[in-house]
């Protein structure tokens, strides 16, 4: 496998619930360990890293609203979560020797305030930044914060990690025959409601010419070969 890299910098989005390994909820250490140690490879590349990270795992703001919540509130609930996440990932990078940040579109006095200026000037030292806090604003999902975060540090790509190797016509998990797609256009991700970003997001993305590849984090060297190869997954661009 080919070790060059195909970007100088990206935006990797992590869901709240890749943070969970086989529990249903919460954090698993061990789940924490994999995702820092797949990060630190990224980095030994000489790739500049931005992270997103969601919250469902400890607080999802969609789900409180069902159960009479205010919007507004259920959601900024959920941002908070995010900031959990983010300073949990921050300490697993650390054991591992990987100098990073977490920046908050949310105020929050123990972690840093998202400025654009100091957030690139992390990334060009090499400081892998995690966003937290998604966009500041309730109503906004962490995968429209990850477009818009990759948007303004002018990552190259954004790298959606989840459970599955990819995206397919089908959940793979329930149709044997599902048909997993190599490439595919953003037009035909919105028309065909594949279900890889809410469409605010991948709008967003085309918008700003930002290919979006999706795969699992989870399988070994899956985050280097996505890099270094665009294998393993799934890569959304063009009309």
């Amino acid at each position: 496998m080919s070790k060059k890299p195909l970007y100088r910098r990206v935006l990797l989005k992590l869901s709240g619930e890749a943070l969970t390994g086989e529990q249903k909820f919460g954090i698993e250490h061990q789940s924490c360990q994999q995702i820092a140690q797949a990060i630190k490879e990224v980095c030994d590349l000489g790739i500049e890293i931005g992270v997103v990270v969601g919250g469902g795992n400890v607080f999802r703001g969609a789900q409180a609203v069902e159960f009479g919540f205010a919007r507004t509130p259920a959601d900024q609930v959920g941002m908070l979560a995010t900031i959990i996440n983010g300073m949990v990932l921050q300490q697993s990078l650390s054991v591992l020797g990987i100098s990073s940040i977490v920046m908050s579109g949310l105020s929050c006095s123990v972690v840093e305030e998202y400025i654009w200026a100091r957030a690139m000037s992390f990334l060009q030292n090499k400081t892998v930044v995690i966003f937290v806090g998604g966009t500041g604003n309730p109503y906004f999902t962490t995968d429209t914060a990850a477009a818009l975060r990759a948007s303004e540090i002018q990552a190259e790509i954004v790298l959606k990690a989840t459970k599955v190797d990819g995206i397919y016509d089908a959940d793979p998990k329930k149709n044997p025959k599902a048909k997993k797609y190599d490439r595919v256009s953003y037009a035909e991700v919105l028309a065909k409601q594949l279900n890889v970003m809410d469409a605010t997001a991948i709008a967003l993305c085309r918008e700003n010419s930002i290919p979006i590849f999706v795969f699992n984090l989870f399988e070994k060297n899956a985050f280097v070969r996505a890099v270094c190869e665009n294998t393993g997954g799934t890569l959304v661009h063009g009309e």
